[in-house]
């Protein structure tokens, strides 16, 4: 990866200003999961993002806004090249995350990152959400993928477990989506800010 200490240097200041306190170790796997990523990007097309600085701020800090919302079996639904499951998983691995693909072609990206990353809390499916049958329900389900609200909730929501909760990242406040919602979900709105990003991003913590 090109100036590997000007990027590790962007992710441990990123990850100071997000308040996570981070292992050196644990910043390696980071790193490696970005080397990983821009490797397999040159034939997959994993992402369009690929300078290593935006993928700090775009892929690592972003998904790592989560952290503070998720615990035990957590779901990453339409998961793409492993995010935000991957991160989380790196730096909660008391966590129990499953990542759900319908590409089998990034599907394979995960095998190989968790392999190489050495996560052993880590699993991968290929399904779509909607046929998926897991054989326990999940504490959390997270998504940056679903661009509308209402269906990410209608799909993601028979996952879960009693007293879970759906967490969907957004960039702006999906405001017409939370209008639409049935009037029997709760929801908090989380605003976050991204170390390096001049840009508006919300999670959304709905409770069915």
């Amino acid at each position: 990866m090109a100036d590997l200490a000007s990027v590790r240097g962007q992710l441990e200041s990123g990850l100071d200003k997000l308040g996570i306190d981070a292992e050196a170790r644990q910043i390696d796997r980071l790193l490696d999961y970005l080397a990983l990523i821009r490797k397999w990007n040159r034939v997959d097309n994993l992402t369009a993002i690929d300078s290593p600085e935006d993928m700090v701020a775009l892929h690592l800090l972003d998904s790592l806004t989560a952290l503070p919302l998720v615990d035990g079996r957590l779901l990453d639904v339409g998961s793409g090249a492993g995010l935000p499951g991957i991160p989380l998983a790196i730096l909660r691995p008391d966590l129990e995350v499953t990542l759900l693909d319908a590409s089998a072609k990034r599907v394979r990206f995960q095998r190989q990152a968790a392999i190489q990353l050495e996560l052993s809390n880590v699993a991968m499916i290929q399904s779509r959400v909607e046929r998926y049958q897991p054989p326990a329900l999940f504490d959390a389900i997270i998504s940056r993928a679903f661009a509308s609200l209402g269906e990410f909730v209608d799909k993601a929501a028979p996952l879960l477990a009693p007293g879970g909760s759906l967490i969907a990242m957004k960039g702006r406040l999906p405001e017409a989506g939370l209008a639409a919602l049935p009037g029997q979900l709760t929801y908090t709105i989380h605003p976050v800010t991204i170390p390096g990003v001049d840009a508006q991003r919300h999670l959304l913590k709905i409770i069915p």
